[in-house]
Formats: structure tokens, sequence, C-alpha cells
């Protein structure tokens, strides 16, 4: 594919988010499903509330994370910029957008490098796709140099089935993929994460990609940005598939199982949009949640307003763990939710 085809299609990428529904039509996060259980008696401090964790062996200051958006075109340049100085600013994970790019050309290099030159200690990784990992022909020099050129501290592998088969100029063969997937932990010195990209990571795929030693499983379940939808809008047609996908709290709460044998990094994407959704998350057992389209949209403006939006969130879920009573994230991961069939 030449690198006009792949600029073009990730500036489209880029304004469809910023300006189309590329929403869920008929399914939600699933979030709206429960409820905290009030605890009236609270006695947590609220200026006392400690919202740090950790992203592998890393401090973070929240569970939150900046999900991979963006690179490889000149539009993006800016607004990784942006991002570095958020993640900087707050402490937070930040995640470039699809490195394929970079091994296409050089051309647009400086779009990711850009981003730990702004990050400074925050952790930053890596994301290529599904298809480029299961046909390539060079993977261990090819994840090196990826990870090289960012100082990656994780690695994401994002799996997009539905959108490439959707996408004319999709690459829909995976076949090697978990071969593939197992090579790229063994020859990383960094943990690699493995992340839908909209429809959800099921307990059965999750457990497989465990059983080959990844460390981090980021669900990005559907109701939140929906990549059918993009290439749907982009390609001007519709499809029966455009609202395929397991919802996000379905996937935390049934992956989440899977602790009683292994130790690893659950993150909850997909339609994350407030405070409460990210104590919910926790709640359900995720350990990070990772939001994208909605900080893309305030990043455009500015940092500063990114900022405000992100310290909203931060100040929401305080609000959560004070009525709950949950001094700490340890705290809110106990915290009882009730399914709302359960109140009448």
């Amino acid at each position: 594919m030449s690198d006009s085809k792949t600029a073009k299609r990730k500036k489209d990428h880029i304004n469809l988010c910023l300006n189309e529904d590329v929403t869920f039509k008929s399914k939600a996060n699933g979030f709206e499903n429960y409820e905290f259980e009030h605890y009236a008696i609270t006695e947590v401090e609220f200026d006392k509330i400690d919202l740090r964790t950790k992203f592998f062996s890393k401090d973070i200051s929240y569970p939150i994370l900046i999900s991979s958006m963006t690179g490889g075109s000149k539009e993006s340049e800016k607004i990784n910029e942006r991002l570095a100085i958020v993640a900087n600013k707050l402490n937070i994970p930040l995640g470039v957008g699809s490195q394929r790019q970079a091994l296409e050309n050089k051309k647009y290099l400086s779009t990711y490098k850009i981003m730990r030159k702004y990050c400074g200690n925050a952790p930053l990784f890596g994301n290529l796709g599904a298809a480029q990992i299961a046909n390539s022909k060079n993977l261990k020099d090819e994840i090196k140099f990826l990870i090289e050129i960012i100082e990656a501290d994780a690695m994401v592998i994002h799996l997009n089935p539905l959108q490439e088969i959707l996408q004319k100029e999709g690459e829909i063969n995976f076949k090697g993929l978990l071969k593939n997937i197992e090579q790229v932990v063994k020859i990383s010195n960094i943990p690699i994460i493995v992340k839908e990209v909209g429809c959800g990571i099921s307990k059965t795929v999750a457990k497989k990609l465990l059983d080959i030693g990844v460390k981090g499983i980021d669900v990005a379940g559907a109701g939140g940005t929906n990549w059918a939808a993009v290439e749907l809008l982009r390609n001007n047609e519709s499809s029966i598939f455009r609202d395929w996908g397991l919802p996000t709290s379905y996937c935390v709460r049934t992956v989440n199982e899977l602790r009683k044998n292994y130790n690893f990094l659950l993150i909850s994407s997909g339609g994350i949009s407030n405070g409460l959704e990210i104590a919910k998350s926790i709640a359900l057992g995720a350990d990070i949640v990772g939001i994208a389209r909605l900080i893309l949209k305030s990043i455009v403006k500015s940092v500063d307003i990114t900022l405000e939006l992100i310290n909203l969130w931060i100040n929401e879920l305080k609000t959560v763990m004070y009525l709950t009573g949950a001094q700490n994230i340890k705290q809110l991961k106990k915290v009882k939710l009730i399914k709302k069939s359960e109140l009448f």
C-alpha cells in the first residue's frame, strides 16, 4: 500500500471520529445495567482519596489511560504532541496509534517520536495491528524497531477482524496470528497487551492470549467508537454487522474471572464517558480504564480543555468512592455492584 493511501486513510479516520456519528446504534457498553450500593455512613476523607495505581511496574497517578488513536499522517503530529503533554501532566499512560506507517516508510516517524519527547516519564505503549503481526516476514526486527523509536514501556497488538473485512483495502488473512503473538511475547523485553478495537475480547480469547504469555488484556468492547461504522461511512455503505460485538461491561466481568489462574493487567475500554463508568469498570474487575474519542474531541481544541475534562472524570470517580466507602483503588475493587434487575 502506498504512503498516500495509508496517510489518507488515517486522515479519514480522524475526520470521521471527530465529525460523524461513529457509535453503536442499538448496543451500549452495559454499565447502565449496574448500580452501586450506596454507603450512607461513609467516613472517607474526600481530599485524601488515593487514586494511585500501577501500569505494570510503573506508578501512575490515576487509573486512566489515553487509548491509542493516531499517528502516521501530517494531521496526527500536533494531536500526538498535545496528548503527550496531557499524559505527562497527569502521569497517566498513553498509547500511540498504529505504527504500521512507520514500517512502510520513514516519512511520518516524527508523529510517533514526538510522543516520547513530550510525555516524559509517563508510560508510553506502541501499537501494531493483527494483520501486520500475522503476515510479518521479519517480526523480530520490526517489533524491535517499533519499540525503540518511541522507547515503549509496553506494546499493544490490536485485533480488528471486523474492521478489516469491512475496509475495502482491508487485510483479512490472520492465519498464524496466535503463534506470531507468542513470538512477539518471547522476543520483547516489555509487556505485551492485546486489545480489540470495539468488538470486545471474550473470556475464551483472553485465556488463549494469557496462555502464551500476554500480560495485558484491553477488552475494548462494544458501546463506544465503532470502527465498523467508521469504515462503512468511509465507503458510504451499510451492513447488518454494524453493531456486532460484546458489551464492555460483559467483557470486563467475565475476563476478570481468569484472575484465579493468571496474573495480568485488565483494561476496560469501549464507550467509557464519565467517572461513574470508570468506577463501575474497576468494581467489575478492571485495573485501568482507557478512553479515546472523547479525549480526541477535546484535544483538537486544546490541552487545557482536555485536562479539565479528565479532571472532571477524576472528581466524579472520587465522588463515587466517597459515596461507597472506598478510600483507595484497592477498596473500590471490593465495592458491591447491584444489577438493576435486582432493584425492582
